[in-house]
């Protein structure tokens, strides 16, 4: 298959995916509305943190907003693309789904990751969005466009670095029977991507900015944004992306040439 032949199914997939959600749409907007109030929440307790402190690591008010907002893009569009996919490889393992993907003439992991988006995440994109730009204008941030471009490069490789921590940890599947808690404590460590890399010390530091770069994905695009462009901040992100995507792609390809059908 060529890249116009995946482009369509892509596109195809998207359309079934926009269509279903829309014929439950009070399910689509109670799930809106609950993923919105916890953006709240995380914006509200940067509130009153702020109203006893005058930082947070080193970080004011606004740049810890420029910060979170910029965690929750992050995390808001890799749930649009891939994250329900994602969160599905388990079980089609487990039941013998599987079986379906590989047959199909495609490479698997672009079928199994791509087959629909949840239509829930992207509009909170734009509060996080939002919140980033009302943050800037607080701080009197005028950032040119080799930032702006950079900044969204930087996203880019933070939805990258979820994709393939996630994958990583369905692809799992091949080897053991469930990865239900192990999924679970995906979300617990990502939850960390919206504290200042500074509050990090010893053997955390280590875990969450070096070897699972959870913080630096959105740390490192907030700063480009306040401080201006650093290019080994960009080298550092970009090299620590391309191995995690890498090393979870090399395992669930490993894996699926492992994988014996699980179905009755």
């Amino acid at each position: 298959m060529n890249l116009k032949q995946y482009l369509k199914i892509w596109v195809a997939s998207m359309r079934y995916s926009i269509v279903r959600t829309m014929m439950f749409r009070f399910d689509f907007l109670v799930w809106l509305a609950v993923d919105f109030v916890w953006m709240m929440v995380n914006i509200l307790l940067i509130e009153v943190i702020f109203s006893h402190v005058d930082n947070l690591a080193g970080w004011g008010k606004y740049e810890m907003l420029v910060l979170i907002g910029t965690a929750m893009i992050i995390s808001r569009i890799f749930d649009f693309f891939f994250m329900g996919n994602l969160l599905e490889l388990g079980g089609k393992i487990r039941l013998g789904e599987f079986d379906f993907t590989i047959i199909q003439p495609g490479n698997p992991l672009f079928m199994v990751s791509t087959r629909k988006v949840d239509l829930e995440g992207l509009p909170n994109a734009f509060v996080g969005l939002g919140v980033v730009i009302y943050s800037m204008g607080k701080l009197g941030l005028e950032p040119h466009v080799g930032q702006i471009f950079l900044y969204a490069l930087m996203l880019i490789c933070g939805i990258l670095v979820h994709f393939g921590v996630l994958l990583t940890i369905a692809s799992a599947s091949f080897w053991i029977v469930s990865t239900e808690g192990t999924e679970n404590g995906y979300f617990n460590l990502f939850q960390f991507s919206r504290l200042p890399r500074s509050a990090f010390k010893g053997v955390f530091n280590f875990l969450l900015v070096y070897f699972l770069p959870v913080v630096i994905i959105s740390n490192l695009p907030a700063r480009t944004l306040i401080d201006g462009i650093n290019w080994i901040h960009m080298l550092w992100l970009t090299t620590a992306t391309g191995l995690w995507f890498f090393f979870a792609c090399s395992l669930f390809s490993y894996g699926s040439r492992r994988y014996t059908s699980a179905s009755s």
